[in-house]
C-alpha cells in the first residue's frame, strides 16, 4: 500500500511539472493579404501574434502600428522594410514579448518614390533580420549638429487637418478594414484598440483618432503633430493621449505640437500627456518604442 502511494504520488507530481513546464507557443509574424480600396491592388499587411497567443482563450490588446514616410512600399516584396522601426522592430527583431497583436500596414508610394532621396535610396541590407540566436545590435541614435535650446508654441501650421499629402488618411478605409478582420478572425479584445504611429505615421494616428474614435482605447502619435481642427472629437469621446517629440528634431519641430495640444486641454480631454524628448532628434520614436512605459500606459485604458 505504501509502494502503491508513492507511485500515485510520483504520478501527480510528473502530470502537475508537466503541466507547468509547457513551452507557450513561440510568436508569429503573418503576412494577411487584402485588396486595397486606395490603390486596388493585392497587397499584404503584417500581423503579429504575441508569445502564447495558442493558448490564450481571452481576447488580447490590438495595437495598430502606422510606419514613416521612408517605409512606403508595393505591400508585396518591399513590405519588411515596415519592420525597421517601431513595435514591430521591437517584437519580432529585439525579442520582446510585448503582449499585444500588432496590425502593421505599409503605406503606398502615391508617387513619394520620385521625390524622397531617402525613398529611392534605400537598399534591402538596411532591413533588420529576426536571428536564430539572440539580437541584433540596435542602430545608434542620430547626432545633432545643434544644441538643445526648447521651443516656443508656433500656430502658423504648414498642415492643413487631414495631414501630410498623400498620407495614411488616404487608406482609412484600407485600415478598418484591417482593423475588422483582425477584430473579426483572432483572439482580440475589441474594447483595447490602441493606436500608434512615427512621423507621417503620426500625423496619421491623429486623423484616424478624430475620424474613428469610437475604435481606439488610446492613442499614442510619436514625431507627429496634430491640428486643432482635429482635436474636438478625440476629447468629446476621451481618448487619452501621449504624444512625444524630439527636441533637436528639424524634421517635425516641437512648438507646433502645441495648438493642438492646447486645443485638447480646452476642450476637456482628461488624460492628456505631452513628452519632448530634449536630447533626440526626428528618431525619438527609438526611445519610445525600445523602453516600456508606452505599452504600459496602453494596457491601463479600454473603452
Amino acid at each position: 500500500m505504501k509502494t502503491q502511494s508513492l507511485i500515485f504520488l510520483a504520478g501527480i507530481l510528473c502530470l502537475h511539472f508537466f503541466s507547468c513546464e509547457q513551452p507557450l507557443s513561440e510568436p508569429q509574424l503573418l503576412r494577411i493579404p487584402y485588396q486595397s480600396s486606395a490603390t486596388n491592388l493585392e497587397r499584404e499587411f503584417f500581423l503579429y501574434l504575441p508569445e502564447g497567443y495558442e493558448e490564450t482563450t481571452e481576447g488580447l490588446p490590438v495595437m495598430l502600428f502606422l510606419h514613416g514616410n521612408g517605409e512606403r512600399g508595393n505591400g508585396k516584396d518591399e513590405l519588411d522594410y515596415v519592420i525597421i522601426h517601431g513595435p514591430l522592430y521591437e517584437a519580432w527583431i529585439q525579442k520582446r514579448n510585448l503582449p499585444f497583436i500588432i496590425i502593421a500596414p505599409q503605406l503606398p508610394m502615391f508617387g513619394m518614390d520620385t521625390v524622397a532621396d531617402y525613398i529611392a535610396n534605400r537598399t534591402p541590407d538596411q532591413i533588420p533580420k529576426r536571428l536564430a540566436n539572440g539580437t541584433p545590435e540596435r542602430p545608434e541614435k542620430w547626432k545633432m549638429n545643434f544644441p538643445m535650446t526648447g521651443a516656443p508654441a508656433d500656430s502658423n501650421l504648414y498642415v492643413e487637418a487631414r495631414g501630410l499629402p498623400w498620407g495614411w488618411p488616404e487608406t482609412e478605409d484600407d485600415l478598418n478594414a484591417m482593423l475588422d478582420h483582425v477584430l473579426t478572425n483572432y483572439k482580440a479584445d475589441k474594447n483595447r484598440v490602441y493606436l500608434t504611429g512615427l512621423s507621417y505615421g503620426g500625423f496619421g494616428s491623429w486623423y484616424m483618432a478624430s475620424t474613428y474614435p469610437e475604435r481606439f482605447a488610446a492613442v499614442a502619435p510619436v514625431v507627429g503633430w496634430g491640428h486643432p481642427d482635429l482635436m474636438a472629437s478625440i476629447a468629446e469621446n476621451q481618448i487619452p493621449v501621449w504624444a512625444f517629440a524630439g527636441g533637436r528634431d528639424p524634421v517635425v519641430q516641437p512648438q507646433y505640437f502645441y495648438p493642438g495640444l492646447n486645443a485638447l486641454e480646452q476642450y476637456g480631454l482628461k488624460e492628456l500627456r505631452f513628452t519632448t524628448h530634449e536630447d533626440m532628434g526626428h528618431d525619438a520614436w527609438t526611445r519610445v518604442y525600445g523602453g516600456q512605459d508606452l505599452y504600459s500606459w496602453f494596457l491601463q485604458f479600454q473603452k
